[in-house]
Order: structure tokens, then C-alpha cells, then sequence
């Protein structure tokens, strides 16, 4: 019972690896590419941690699983906060559909010169 539950930690963990690779060759914006990127990697390789952590069941790499896991989930929303405001304040093109509030660049100090 516990090799499904592995292997299906590790598909699914492959499947959302290979949907964040999607979502940066498809989507046609910086900001929506780095949305879906940091959910689904975060997503993808908690799911490979949690097949690890439990398919090796030892007290050091259960630690070091979840130490991978909360390091993430801590640091990919400030990565992808810091990514998506040195884009937006470097005047990187955005999609046509993208709407962005006219106050946020008087806010950011955002040249339109």
C-alpha cells in the first residue's frame, strides 16, 4: 500500500513539475508565468518530499523533508513578490490584457517616459 502512495506522491509531484515548465513556455506575461511557476513548483516538489520523507521513514530525512518544504513554502511567494516588482519597475512589456492599477505606478515611482 505504501509503494501507490509513493508513486503516486512522486507522479503528481512530476505532473505540477511539468505544468510549472508549461507555464513558463505558454503564458504570455511575466507576472502570470511567475504565478504559476511558484504554485506549481512549491506543489510539485512538496509532493516529491512528502514520497521521500515517507518512503525512507528515518528521523534525519522526515527533518530535512519537511526543513525542504517549509523553506519553500516561506520563500517562493517573497521570490516571486520581489520577481514580479523588479519586472513590473523595470517597464517589462506586459500582456495586453493584463490590468494594472494607475495608482501602482505613482506608488512604485514608475517612470512612463
Amino acid at each position: 500500500m505504501l509503494e501507490y502512495f509513493l508513486s503516486a506522491s512522486v507522479l503528481l509531484g512530476g505532473f505540477f513539475a511539468f505544468i510549472a515548465g508549461l507555464g513558463i513556455l505558454r503564458l504570455p506575461d511575466v507576472l502570470i508565468r511567475m504565478h504559476a511557476t511558484t504554485k506549481a513548483g512549491t506543489l510539485a516538489s512538496g509532493l516529491i518530499m512528502l514520497a521521500v520523507g515517507a518512503g525512507f521513514a528515518d528521523a534525519s530525512t522526515v527533518a530535512r523533508a519537511v526543513a525542504i518544504v517549509i523553506f519553500l513554502l516561506i520563500t517562493a511567494p517573497v521570490a516571486a513578490h520581489m520577481i514580479g516588482r523588479a519586472a513590473f519597475r523595470s517597464g517589462v512589456p506586459l500582456w495586453d490584457q493584463t490590468r494594472v492599477d494607475p495608482d501602482a505606478k505613482i506608488k512604485l515611482g514608475v517612470d512612463d517616459s
